[in-house]
């Protein structure tokens, strides 16, 4: 009988999407901990306090760019690393979206959803919610991916400098 050896991945073979994934569930995680915070301490109702919940997908969708970034070094494809963000955020924001759903039920109270009926003047439903934060952090993503891309992507080989060496 064979044994398997637990073997950690090398930079090459780490897919972009697995890295996505794996910062999605980290991502989601903290935006989870923020919501039942929030909700417990009484300042989920507030519009303000969901510019928090952007900002933390930000920073995961970037981390996630960084840390391909930093195992691919040069040879990190532009649009891996766009794919990478864009998958972090959008695994964050489906679990997010289905926490909300799970805490709507059992904290009905606390995610009070008053201030979004009066901002577009009609009652918002839990669906409709879900639909609207997945909507919100994916297309997070996919701007801040396509941004942080920019500061992150391989500088391309320029043959002047290369023909002085």
């Amino acid at each position: 009988m064979a044994s398997r050896s637990l073997t950690v991945p090398s930079a090459h073979s780490l897919t972009p999407e697995q890295n996505g994934f794996r910062y999605g569930l980290l991502t989601a995680a903290v935006l989870c901990i923020y919501t039942l915070a929030a909700a417990l301490l009484g300042f989920f109702s507030r519009i303000e306090a969901g510019s928090l919940d952007v900002l933390i997908l930000v920073i995961g969708s970037v981390m996630a760019i960084r840390h391909l970034r930093q195992l691919r070094g040069d040879h990190m494809p532009y649009l891996g690393g766009y794919g990478t963000g864009i998958i972090s955020a959008m695994v964050a924001s489906v679990i997010l979206g289905l926490f909300f759903i799970i805490l709507s039920v059992i904290m009905p109270r606390s995610l009070d959803l008053t201030q979004v009926e009066n901002l577009f003047g009609f009652d918002l439903s839990v669906v409709v919610a879900f639909l609207a934060i997945v909507l919100l952090g994916t297309m997070t993503g996919v701007i801040t991916s396509l941004i942080a891309m920019q500061y992150y992507k391989a500088d391309p080989i320029d043959p002047l400098k290369a023909m002085e060496r």
